[in-house]
């Protein structure tokens, strides 16, 4: 018999309740994966705080919206778009066409998805390194501007950053020598998933821009055939199959509506103003803080300070490199950095306008060097500064989501007011008759026809389409054109009646209506 006892537990206490409360208060490992559920959490959480969830929907909305709501009549699809976001919103669109239920299943749909983007360079990375790129990517202004819009951009970054990750994992990237998995560890999982996955996320790319994942699968390919630990048949095939299943719509599309891809493309550059060599960097300098469209691009740049950080960007990139260089993962930073400057460099020297959306995908996969970076200047500091180090880094990444706050909340008051006005247009011309079914032309034509339930031209002014397939007949007469008062209206209108609209975007508008 034992002459030790357990010595009785406290009246009241419960065995291993306190074991129980430390488990709770125990932060998660440095490779948990709540870390990057955090990330995507407080990424859609700043999305329904900061931006209004009435906030109208946008010219470019309006285009992809109205293909699936039954609200109104599709606007005109043109030439440079692809279908991915109409697909993305359907759902919630064939159910409700409130704009608040878009705003929240986008918001959330966007933290998912940013999620599973970081979670596809889960072995890759550790968890608290991957949610911190999460982080700096998320608490950028136009990532949570964009978060709940019914645009490509965002959802393009999200589909770049998943195949780039899925293609180092498919390619069996190594571990590095300090992984806890041990030297030379591969990533675990079955082998044929990354390349599952790499296949999806390429297609989901080319199914909402078709131009970024054309440049994101030329890169990945070129990369596996590049490295030679990564020129492997069935890695190029995935990346491939991803492309033409994801353009395959645009293709057809093409041929149906457009007279081939060649012709296609052709439109599409026409409508970005001619595509070559232009001096695109300046553009989007000066639209870094706003406005969210810089066409032609004459603006000023605003407030220089806090485009600092744009500036050092790249020279963040390549620090992060170094530091990705002795941690063992110099290949996998180096493809992220590869692939953010093959997203980036057309809108950069390709076009001659700029809006802040075009770079995130640039912003999502930059943000894997830069963690990396600051995973090497940790890993670097001895353990006696560490926790200064950490709080200098956290202070600084602090005051720049403080900063793009500041923006965010400029550009969402300037925005709504602007959207605003497309109701009220639409309230005015409801007023004089115009009703469903209808048909508007000239200015702001797309979005004020949506808001009013009406059909839209293609051209603003061109002029009135053939009788025998008239939209003028099918509106039964109810038909508008929109111009602004210094603007002649097209010369079929010029004998109308001519009204002054009391709310007109950004400025009094002028409608023609028929004697």
């Amino acid at each position: 018999m034992s002459r030790f006892r357990a010595e009785p537990a406290p009246p009241g206490s419960r065995p291993g309740l306190a074991a129980r409360r430390r488990a709770l208060t125990r932060l998660p490992g440095p490779d948990s994966v709540a870390w990057i559920a955090l990330a995507a959490a407080a990424f859609t959480v700043s999305q329904l705080v900061s931006v209004p969830p009435r906030l109208g929907l946008s010219w470019d909305e309006v285009v992809y919206v109205s293909q699936v709501s039954p609200h109104a009549p599709a606007a005109f699809f043109d030439p440079a778009r692809s279908r991915g976001i109409p697909l993305l919103v359907a759902p919630l669109e064939l159910v409700t066409s409130s704009v608040v239920a878009l705003r929240a299943y986008l918001a959330v749909a966007s933290g998912l998805a940013l999620f599973g983007s970081l979670l596809a360079w889960r072995r890759l990375r550790p968890a608290w390194q991957l949610a911190l790129a999460g982080a700096m990517f998320g608490s950028l202004w136009v990532a949570r501007f964009y978060g709940p819009q019914a645009m490509p951009d965002l959802w393009m970054a999200f589909a770049a950053l998943a195949a780039t990750g899925l293609f180092l994992r498919a390619a069996g990237a190594v571990r590095p020598a300090d992984d806890p998995a041990g030297p030379g560890a591969r990533a675990r999982g079955p082998a044929g998933w990354p390349l599952a996955g790499l296949a999806l996320a390429v297609a989901a790319g080319a199914l909402v821009r078709i131009g970024d994942a054309v440049f994101l699968a030329a890169l990945l390919v070129l990369a596996a055939l590049a490295v030679p630990a990564w020129r492997k048949v069935p890695l190029v095939a995935a990346v491939v199959a991803g492309l033409a299943a994801g353009a395959a719509e645009w293709v057809v599309e093409a041929f149906l509506r457009f007279g081939g891809p060649l012709r296609r493309l052709r439109l599409a550059g026409a409508e970005q103003g001619g595509l070559g060599l232009h001096a695109g960097f300046w553009a989007e300098l000066r639209a870094l803080n706003g406005p969210t469209l810089c066409r032609p691009c004459t603006v000023g740049v605003r407030y220089p300070v806090l485009d600092l950080w744009w500036l050092a960007l790249p020279v963040l990139v390549v620090l992060g490199m170094l530091a990705a260089r002795r941690a063992g993962r110099l290949a996998s930073s180096a493809l992220a950095a590869a692939c953010a400057l093959a997203l980036a460099g057309q809108y950069l020297i390709g076009v001659d306008y700029a809006a802040p959306r075009f770079l995130l995908p640039y912003y999502a996969l930059a943000s894997v060097p830069v963690a990396d970076l600051v995973a090497g200047v940790l890993a670097r500091t001895s353990p006696g500064w560490r926790s200064e180090v950490t709080v200098l880094i956290g202070v600084i990444l602090v005051a720049q989501a403080v900063v793009q706050q500041a923006v965010l909340s400029h550009e969402v008051a300037g925005t709504a007011r602007f959207h605003a006005e497309y109701a009220r247009v639409a309230a005015d011309l409801r007023r004089l008759g115009i009703a469903p079914p209808c048909l508007l032309n000239g200015a702001q034509r797309i979005p004020v026809a949506f808001y009013a339930g009406c059909a839209s031209t293609p051209d603003s002014a061109g002029a009135r389409p053939p009788a025998a397939r008239s939209p003028f007949r099918v509106a039964r007469g109810r038909f508008a054109v929109l111009e602004w008062p210094h603007e002649r209206p097209p010369a079929f209108a010029r004998g109308w009646r001519r009204v002054s609209l009391p709310g007109a975007v950004p400025r009094r508008l002028v409608a023609y209506l028929p004697a």
